[in-house]
């Protein structure tokens, strides 16, 4: 943001709420300093001194916007950073019909006139622009990438034991290859475990293949859905090269790696990113695709009660009248088996209540998805307002786990307790996997039952912040 005047403070204000990463340059330094009272990154400088332009760090801007009071020095700023980053959209201010052409000639994507409108409604007009074509210019380069692959096989590997929003965010990808006529591949390790993702594949008749002959090497092209890196949560060897990242986890966006990557945690689903996609390549969506995205974004927001953006219900709002509801109420109510309720109960048994938390060990485990649903059924328990619940698998612990409390990041904590790579979500859900390694093939499962309670419990209630 060149130039904080009333547009300029009320297009920051808006971008704040987007989660958007906001630097203002000004020249006035008590406006700075207010600035910084409001948590605003502002920086003093004039954008007149070429010094000023030539700091900035053109290579990991999107937009600029240039909202001075002086015209000619909005100018000189719009000529530089056309010619040094082209690419980079600029949305800028003048006074008059005439400037506002002699700007749009020079290269502008956005010129506005501020004089009679409310600087409020400017800024909301302003940013809705920007994230519409931010938006459609995301999808194409998608659709360009994949298009590359003309003469290759396109792998579309989702994360382990798959879930429906990752299921039917590769559906979608799949449907874009498609239409640029690439023939593409989605690919899992592990089980379709839990009863409605069973009901959900079966009754989409989804084509998925699990992993087992997979070669990198066949495949040009090869896509990560719901996962930041090869190996995390993925069957890929660490170091496999990525062309695509897709995903609406938290992730520390200086490790990952890809040609193309797209994350965004504070979208509730990345079926709500696959959505937009193909709305924005104008590719018409199918009924059965319309029914897994919908029943993907209703699953990951919890039927749009939890870390919901207002992108996830436009998104829903756009795929319902297109999905199939009798199958989605079929999905909704399968039968339960007899582990989920055993996992249940164990997780009521075993409880250890610390305040608001609870945390609870389940034992050996053969459905880990039936984790999740016994930490959303103790959430409701009164007083409680966050759970933890973990298990034993075959090689590995998993660990889900479930927060109301706004003053608690659950994924956060899942990540400080166990790491980024084996841990990830959001702040009111999250899960973690930790390998056990060469403790793996122990055949007294009840000594190590006991070795990972210790251990799991100690770095929780230490990220928590709860003494032993």
């Amino acid at each position: 943001m060149l130039g904080s005047g009333g547009i300029g403070l009320a297009l920051a204000n808006e971008l704040s709420t987007r989660d958007k990463n906001i630097s203002l340059i000004d020249k006035d330094l008590a406006k700075v300093e207010t600035l910084r009272e409001q948590n605003l990154n502002a920086i003093p400088g004039d954008i007149k001194d070429i010094n000023v332009l030539n700091n900035l760090d053109l290579g990991t801007l999107k937009s600029i916007f240039i909202m001075s009071s002086d015209v000619e020095a909005n100018k000189a700023a719009l000529t530089f950073i056309k010619k040094n980053a082209p690419d980079i959209q600029i949305v800028i201010r003048a006074f008059d019909s005439r400037q506002k052409e002699e700007m749009e000639a020079m290269g502008a994507d956005l010129v506005v006139l501020p004089s009679n409108l409310v600087h409020k409604a400017i800024a909301s007009g302003i940013v809705q622009y920007i994230e519409k074509t931010t938006s459609v210019k995301l999808a194409k380069d998608l659709k360009k990438l994949i298009s590359n692959v003309h003469d290759g096989k396109f792998a579309i590997i989702v994360h382990n034991n798959p879930d429906p929003d990752a299921i039917s965010s590769a559906m979608g990808l799949k449907e874009i290859a498609n239409s640029v006529s690439v023939k593409a591949d989605i690919l899992y390790k592990g089980e379709i475990g839990h009863h409605e993702n069973k009901a959900f594949v079966n009754l989409l008749d989804v084509e998925m293949d699990q992993s087992k002959d997979f070669k990198p090497l066949d495949y040009k092209k090869i896509a990560l859905i719901e996962c930041s890196g090869p190996g995390v949560n993925n069957f890929l060897p660490s170091g496999t090269e990525i062309s695509i990242i897709i995903d609406h986890h938290q992730a520390n966006i200086d490790e990952v790696k890809a040609e193309y990557v797209d994350i965004r945690p504070n979208i509730g689903a990345t079926a709500t990113i696959m959505t937009k996609y193909l709305q924005d390549l104008e590719i018409p969506i199918k009924t059965d695709l319309a029914t897994a995205l919908l029943y993907g974004i209703k699953v990951d927001t919890d039927d749009f009660q939890r870390n919901t953006d207002p992108l996830d219900l436009t998104a829903a709002a756009y795929l319902s009248p297109i999905a199939n509801h009798e199958i989605l109420s079929k999905i909704e109510s399968p039968s339960r088996s007899v582990e989920e309720i055993d996992v249940l109960g164990d997780a009521i048994k075993n409880r250890d209540i610390k305040g608001s938390y609870l945390i609870s060990n389940v034992g050996t485990l053969r459905n880990r998805d039936a984790l999740a649903q016994a930490a959303d059924y103790l959430l409701t328990l009164e007083g409680i307002t966050t759970t933890i619940i973990f298990g034993l698998g075959e090689d590995t612990i998993y660990i889900s786990g479930r927060s109301r409390d706004p003053r608690v990041n659950i994924g956060k904590v899942m990540q400080d307790a166990f790491g980024s790579d084996k841990a990830g979500g959001h702040s009111m859900f999250a899960g973690a996997q930790i390998p056990l390694g060469v403790f793996g093939g122990t055949k007294d499962r009840q000594t190590l039952l006991k070795l990972a309670e210790e251990v799991v419990v100690k770095r929780l209630l230490s990220a928590i912040g709860i003494p032993e």
